[in-house]
């Protein structure tokens, strides 16, 4: 630990596993804890299924999806709960009981045959923002996915607005505790950028970088291995932004500035998406991959798509629920 209480810059914390699943996730994503059942909810995206589980409980359940989950999300219909929202290829739907019909509720304006959806959260107003991944048959992601705002408040009529454009793999979405800042991430770029935002939490002006990582060729140039690039996010009750670093084996915390606060290392090389839960909101959870990984990274690494779990210092904010008209 550091001289203020929290974890020293460096660490390799003891992870948990948070319930071993027989069939770990291909590409682990979008957790979130929910309070009232104390369980993490997440996705297998290429595995095409959502999950959830009871930390140190039995194996997780999993209910099989018609396309690719990109995210998930509780939803809620005048203050009472009311299920899932879930982010399928191209459209959004709600799921009202776990395991139950699957309600399409609006349509990303996307073409599913080269693109998808995938990191996504809501914002403080019940929103669903949605990004979109590129992903061609052959050849390099290229910019053309955006992030969307998905408004559900008006029965009947759902808004889709395009917010951001130019993306090749929408990540790291994250919101301030006072909504006054985005955070982004198109993982490609191995950057995370911020915005300033309104009193609609929707991002004005020029994005500024709040961190770049190095690329692979950078790092083979200046002899250093590689450090993965930012994929999914969070944010705790102090505001900083925790990162999960694609092949780079780690999760960092950052501070609203930009500088790297912790950096926990992980026994697995592809964490996807950390977010804060248990019952004091102390207990960083992180999914992860193991699709397309190599068999002797995998017998090295044997915990390669399971969601492993650790105790932090500080406590994370509840999860925004989508509003449903």
């Amino acid at each position: 630990m550091s001289h203020n209480g929290r974890m020293s810059p460096s660490t390799a914390p003891e992870w948990s596993v948070l319930a071993a699943a027989a069939e770990p996730a291909l590409l682990g994503e979008s957790p979130f804890w929910h309070p009232q059942e104390q369980r993490l909810y997440w996705v297998d995206i290429a595995g095409r299924a959502l999950l959830r589980a009871h930390p140190g409980g039995d194996p997780p359940e999993r209910w099989a999806m018609p396309s690719e989950p990109g995210c998930i999300a509780p939803a809620q219909r005048q203050g009472a709960p009311a299920g899932l929202v879930v982010a399928l290829r191209d459209r959004i739907c709600h799921a009202p009981q776990w395991g139950g019909e699957l309600r399409e509720l609006a349509r990303l304006p996307i073409d599913p045959a080269t693109q998808r959806a995938n990191d996504g959260k809501c914002d403080a107003l019940g929103r669903l923002w949605v990004g979109t991944i590129h992903e061609p048959e052959s050849g390099p992601r290229q910019p053309v996915g955006a992030l969307y705002c998905i408004d559900l408040r008006v029965p009947g009529a759902p808004s889709v607005r395009r917010m951001l454009g130019g993306v090749a793999t929408s990540n790291g979405l994250a919101w301030s505790p006072d909504g006054r800042r985005m955070y982004f991430a198109d993982t490609p770029t191995h950057a995370i950028r911020v915005w300033d935002c309104d009193t609609q939490h929707e991002p004005v002006g020029e994005a500024r970088v709040l961190h770049r990582f190095a690329h692979q060729e950078e790092s083979r140039q200046a002899g250093a291995a590689y450090g993965g690039r930012p994929d999914g996010a969070c944010v705790d009750a102090e505001g900083a932004y925790w990162c999960a670093l694609y092949e780079g084996g780690r999760v960092l915390r950052l501070a609203p500035t930009g500088e790297v606060l912790a950096e926990l290392v992980l026994p697995l090389a592809c964490p996807t998406m950390p977010c804060l839960g248990g019952a004091d909101g102390r207990t960083l959870f992180v999914t992860s991959a193991r699709g397309g990984r190599s068999p002797e990274e995998l017998a090295r690494l044997p915990l390669s798509g399971q969601v492993l779990s650790t105790r932090v210092q500080v406590p994370g904010l509840p999860v925004a629920r989508c509003e449903l008209g």
